[in-house]
């Protein structure tokens, strides 16, 4: 699809403005402002529009790429859309440089113009004034991003959100990768392609790719105090922001001035632009929490495979995971292997029974009679190994929250610095009570009230030096800037999926992840099956090779070393690199991709010379050319190659497997072939 927009000349547009402000209604579309990135890649224009609505386009070096896409509001006392004029308007430029605690690269650039815009709406009956709001852009070379703030004022003194008009509207025909919104298993959810026009209601981040190339993704940052964005295909190809429902009615009740989170737009030729792009983290806040040196990123293992395999249990009795013995032996393996963390599920009462249907029965602040807390994390920290904690609220959150405060301490008195929280439950049954022996309301994962307690939890367990991965979470928006002791969370299909089939994740999986669930932040996956079996000897879609790559190509702080210890013994080889990868990095690259197809990335560990590839495929087998110029070019480097043996393939011969040495420098090319469901995994280290 592509429109046609006529630009004012000087006089028409000075007469038009003197006419918008003055509140006359406009016959037709006229630009109000514009706003280019710092290249002049993208630009974006606000314009008015019939009946004085407001909308906004983006074009790419001249190429529309978001045609005109109306914003406004449905409040509780009316439409914020009509009648709209513009009082003024300012704009500043920002390049800075800043450090990120951990992540993906140390340093980020944070280079955008940005266009503040205020509008207010003409005075109705009943109402002495316009109701007042601003819409800020901020353009960067590689995406938008956009928000409303409220500024205290006489006409509202609260807002009442009943749905936000603001739209999407990309210019051109588009296939997607999208997973649908508001069904019952949250995130979880294998991605549809399908043409643009196909989609029904989808989460973000949502993934573009139009037909002359270029890739989009429209997602959303900082998302504090308000309810997540979903997006809903209205009429052609036009895509309506769906937020997510709230027990009170509005969807998004705020008392004003408040800014509401950004609305983002990722902008790329190919699909590796979107992944390397910044834009997301930069949108938020700075760290809001203080030191948080304490943090180590790291390797981790745990009781938490052989309960998916259902060898253990999470329940007590005589399969029970969570035992003093059995979590002795995994600190052992932790500390013959170099791996920080020790994760147990399991370990306190609640278990038993229909844990699912009854969270109201979780204790966090004690274990199990068979689970000696203080005596493990003695004998953890005297080996250099922390236990990682668990708290599975099975969204009984509410009963969650009252026993925080002692279940933090607990954990902080025995050295527990990261917890792995949980909240399984169908989407829309997050229990809610807001006074002891009230009544009992429901919930969404995604709702303002789970994002308040989201941070409720954070701040918490900064006060203890505690980091939080969450599971069954509200979607990832780059809040790690902000808090950055949330260090990780689910959020999508992962590697459980594997072990209980129907149906295991497809080979194309992971590439896919890359570039859509990925965008938005760290994903704690739980690579490294390396018997690549699920439940009952169910196989997984994946070489052995395959297992190791992801330790690089899926990003996250914290990396489970997830299979069982037995396993890793038959596989020294493959082994060996998964003992040897970094979790914090210097820089990180994407050295090619396809999305759902293939991904090649390139890291370099923070404070080491030495650098990581990790290459996945989807079912198709090919060979990859892999340039090495992001090398140091004055230096030669060992590369340690684990790739796919002769004949690999996940269905017939998934171990097949090569380990092999080569000297390289920046001026090479390495060649990596990958099998139907496999990758290859690469450690270089310099010689020099």
């Amino acid at each position: 699809m592509t429109r046609t927009h006529t630009r004012l000349r000087a006089s028409r547009f000075t007469l038009f403005l003197s006419l918008l402000v003055a509140g006359v209604p406009l016959a037709q579309a006229a630009d109000l402002a514009s706003i280019h990135s710092p290249g002049n890649v993208l630009t974006v224009t606000l314009e008015g529009q019939h009946e004085g609505r407001l909308a906004y386009r983006v074009e790419r070096k001249g190429e529309a790429v978001i045609a005109p896409s109306r914003l406004g509001f449905l409040l509780g006392d009316g439409r914020l859309e009509r009648n709209i004029t513009l009082t003024g308007q300012s704009r500043r430029s920002v390049d800075e440089t800043w450090e990120q605690l951990w992540g993906e690269r140390r340093l980020t650039r944070n280079h955008y113009n940005e266009l503040r815009a205020s509008f207010a709406e003409k005075a109705v009956a009943g109402r002495a004034e316009g109701r007042r709001f601003d819409v800020v852009f901020r353009v960067y070379d590689d995406g938008v991003g956009f928000r409303y703030e409220f500024p205290k004022q006489a006409a509202m003194q609260e807002a009442r959100i009943q749905t936000e008009l603001t739209e999407f509207a990309p210019a051109r025909p588009a296939t997607a990768w999208w997973i649908p919104a508001f069904e019952w298993n949250r995130e979880e959810y294998l991605y549809h392609h399908t043409p643009l026009n196909q989609i029904g209601t989808a989460q973000t981040p949502l993934t573009l790719r139009s037909d002359n190339g270029l890739h989009l993704s429209i997602h959303e940052a900082a998302l504090l105090d308000y309810a997540g964005m979903n997006l809903a295909r209205g009429d052609g190809d036009v895509l309506r922001a769906a937020l997510t429902p709230s027990s009170n009615g509005a969807l998004v009740v705020r008392a004003l001035p408040f800014n509401t989170p950004w609305r983002t737009i990722q902008v790329g030729e190919k699909a590796g632009d979107l992944a390397e792009s910044s834009l997301i983290l930069n949108l938020n806040e700075p760290n809001a929490i203080g030191d948080v040196s304490w943090f180590k990123p790291a390797k981790y293992v745990g009781i938490w495979w052989s309960l998916h395999l259902e060898t253990e249990t999470w329940a007590t009795g005589s399969k029970h995971g969570a035992t003093t013995a059995n979590t002795r032996r995994y600190i052992d393996f932790a500390t013959a292997n170099g791996f920080r963390g020790v994760l147990v599920e399991g370990w306190n009462p609640g278990w038993d029974g229909d844990w699912f249907a009854n969270g109201w029965g979780f204790d966090f602040t004690r274990p199990t009679a068979d689970f000696d807390l203080p005596a493990l994390a003695a004998y953890g920290a005297g080996k250099g190994v922390h236990l990682i904690g668990h708290h599975e609220t099975a969204c009984a959150v509410s009963h969650y929250e009252r026993q925080l405060p002692a279940a933090l301490d607990l954990y902080e008195r025995n050295g527990v610095d990261v917890v792995k929280t949980g909240y399984v439950c169908d989407a829309g049954d997050i229990q809610r009570q807001d006074q002891v022996d009230g009544p009992v309301v429901r919930e969404w994962h995604e709702g303002q009230w789970m994002s308040n307690h989201n941070v409720r939890v954070l701040q918490q367990a900064a006060a203890h030096h505690i980091a939080i991965n969450s599971h069954e979470p509200i979607k990832d928006t780059g809040l790690r800037r902000t808090f950055p002791n949330w260090v990780s969370r689910e959020g999508a299909r992962g590697m459980e999926f594997n072990a209980w089939g129907n149906p295991p994740n497809p080979p194309g999986h992971e590439a896919t992840l890359v570039f859509t669930r990925m965008l938005g932040g760290p994903m704690d996956y739980t690579p490294g099956i390396v018997s690549l079996k699920g439940r009952n000897g169910l196989p997984l879609r994946s070489t052995l090779a395959k297992q190791l790559a992801l330790y690089v190509v899926l990003y996250s702080p914290i990396q489970m070393v997830a299979d069982l210890p037995e396993h890793y013994a038959q596989h020294p080889d493959a082994f060996q690199f998964i003992k040897d990868v970094a979790v914090d990095w210097e820089q990180s690259r994407v050295l090619n991709g396809e999305v759902g197809q293939y991904v090649t990335l390139a890291r370099q560990a923070r404070g080491s010379g030495e650098w990581f590839i990790g290459s996945v495929g989807d079912a198709q087998p090919r060979t990859l050319q892999v340039p090495l110029s992001f090398l140091d070019p004055a230096r030669r480097y060992r590369a340690e190659i684990y790739r796919d043996g002769d004949g690999a393939d996940w269905e017939t011969k998934p171990f097949a497997f090569t380990r092999e040495t080569r000297e390289v420098r920046s001026s090479d090319q390495l060649p990596l072939w990958l099998a139907a469901g496999g990758g290859a995994a690469v450690r270089l280290v310099p010689l020099d």
